[in-house]
């Protein structure tokens, strides 16, 4: 497929001055994601000349040390990394001790004792049971000061990885905690999802192309589907799995992200408050899942022994750190309906699970058969429904399947699918998605972050499926074997509205 010339600015995005604070410096997501995020960055020159990274452990470390151990996770050598090290310092403390934060406190004044102003950047990569001692330890000393003004040069601002919160009741008081030390617009709520080149062109295909959204309705969208399957099991993270199962790992976050921002309405300019507007107005849209019928909206799974890509693996249950008689998920599937003038009557049915046939997120919108068909059919034939697909991993991309009819006599018809990928059209990409957000936070657009409101309001969505669950042992688990689509009950609640999941 030919891409067109780019249109809009061009050029590399440059993030001003700053200092970025880590906080689980020695951490798996700084090691996976952060750094190596930081290092990319440094390689595009996005990074100011005065961009700096304290990294916060409980490891006593130089920070010659320190920066060995960076240099040995990231393989870096050579010029960038020469270019790089000198960046990087080290702060040793326990995060539960108020001393560690005065340390900090004066740490970062004698570091922007020279140069001009500059920004703070505080990530919490640290477990959720963290967050608030974090935030309360770094107001209190000073480190993490309340900026009331979005233009003042000395900015601070916060990145909170997910979960946020393990209930609404949880993440209201967190909430409370983060309001209490910082203004609104210092809080990035990150989820990577959103970080996806997909997941951002999503906004520009909907609103930049004139030819979808007069379709993008219930009038023409019969449903809409979206799926976040994985092939890994629970792996080394059996301890916070058991705690928060697939409901709060991927749908209060991940779907429901993805849900609002293909049900939003347009917002009247591209900035970060409208745009977040818009998708906070969908969530409260949704209508709450009704607790006397739960099963006719959402179904729960737990993966047994099975096969996934020719290798055969355990049971959850049979899984290092899991309880032998675990009730928690690993699969589900809802059916939400939005309750405005848009979206009124069609379904939208969520789906994420461990174990799973293949590794892929999308999103699919399915659009109603035409209401009367003049072409003749055998005996038992139908055609297939256009589909929409929006690709967001592994392979980015968007596709649309359409009727043609065969070549030659007679008039015989069959699918067929224009496809575009990102690959094939700009090259592969090297970048992962946390190098999108990082530069986000430090140039401060809060986009593609979530807001206090939009977190909450995901939490009423799931909350009380979550409850009725949590009080109800499962009598059928493990109810799907590993290397398969999901439980049987899955299939029968999609059914319910005349469609079946995609197997992609």
């Amino acid at each position: 497929m030919q891409v067109g010339k780019i249109a809009g600015p061009s050029g590399p995005v440059r993030a001003g001055p700053c200092t970025m604070v880590i906080l689980g410096a020695a951490g798996d997501l700084t090691r996976r994601k952060l750094l190596p995020s930081l290092l990319h960055l440094e390689a595009d020159g996005a990074l100011h000349e005065e961009f700096a990274v304290v990294g916060v452990g409980r490891e006593p470390l130089s920070d010659e040390a320190f920066r060995d151990q960076v240099r040995a996770a990231l393989g870096a050598s050579g010029g960038l990394w020469q270019q790089f090290a000198p960046r990087l310092s080290y702060a040793a403390g326990n995060l539960r001790e108020p001393a560690t934060y005065d340390d900090l406190a004066q740490r970062l004044r004698l570091l922007e004792s020279t140069g001009g102003e500059r920004g703070r950047l505080f990530y919490l990569a640290v477990p959720p049971s963290v967050y608030e001692t974090a935030i309360e330890g770094l107001s209190r000393s000073g480190a993490m000061p309340r900026r009331p003004d979005p233009a003042d040069r000395r900015w601070v601002r916060t990145v909170i990885e997910k979960p946020f919160g393990r209930s609404l009741a949880t993440a209201q008081a967190l909430n409370r905690v983060v309001r209490a030390a910082l203004a609104e617009h210092q809080v990035y709520r990150i989820d990577h999802y959103l970080g996806k080149e997909t997941v951002q062109n999503l906004l520009v295909f909907r609103f930049a192309n004139s030819i979808f959204e007069p379709v993008w309705n219930r009038h023409h969208v019969h449903h809409v589907q979206i799926t976040a399957a994985e092939t890994l099991g629970v792996e080394h993270r059996a301890g916070y799995y058991e705690e928060a199962g697939v409901m709060r790992d991927m749908f209060q976050n991940h779907l429901l992200s993805l849900l609002s921002l293909t049900a939003m309405e347009p917002p009247a300019t591209f900035n970060a408050d409208a745009v977040r507007d818009e998708k906070a107005k969908v969530l409260n849209a949704v209508r709450p899942v009704p607790a006397a019928e739960l099963a006719a909206w959402a179904v729960r799974g737990q993966y047994g022994a099975g096969t996934v890509l020719g290798e055969r693996v355990p049971a959850y249950r049979e899984e290092p750190g899991v309880a032998t008689a675990s009730a928690t998920p690993t699969y589900a599937a809802l059916r939400l309906m939005i309750d405005n003038w848009r979206w009124e009557g069609v379904p939208f049915f969520l789906r994420s699970g461990k174990r799973l046939a293949r590794r892929v997120t999308e999103i699919a919108i399915q659009f109603r058969k035409p209401p009367h068909l003049m072409f003749p059919l055998g005996r038992g034939e139908t055609i297939a429904p256009n589909v929409l697909v929006v690709r967001v991993q592994p392979e980015e991309g968007l596709s649309l399947s359409f009727e043609i009819k065969v070549p030659g006599i007679g008039l015989r018809m069959t699918s067929a699918r224009m496809e575009f990928g990102y690959a094939e059209a700009f090259g592969e990409q090297q970048h992962d998605a946390y190098e999108t957000l990082l530069l986000d936070c430090m140039s401060g657009d809060s986009m593609l972050f979530i807001r206090s409101d939009a977190t909450e309001a995901a939490w009423r969505v799931v909350d009380p499926v979550i409850e009725a669950w949590e009080r109800e042992t499962p009598a059928d688990f493990p109810d799907y074997p590993a290397g398969s689509w999901g439980p049987a009950a899955a299939e029968r609640l999609i059914a319910c509205a005349g469609a079946a999941w995609r197997q992609p």
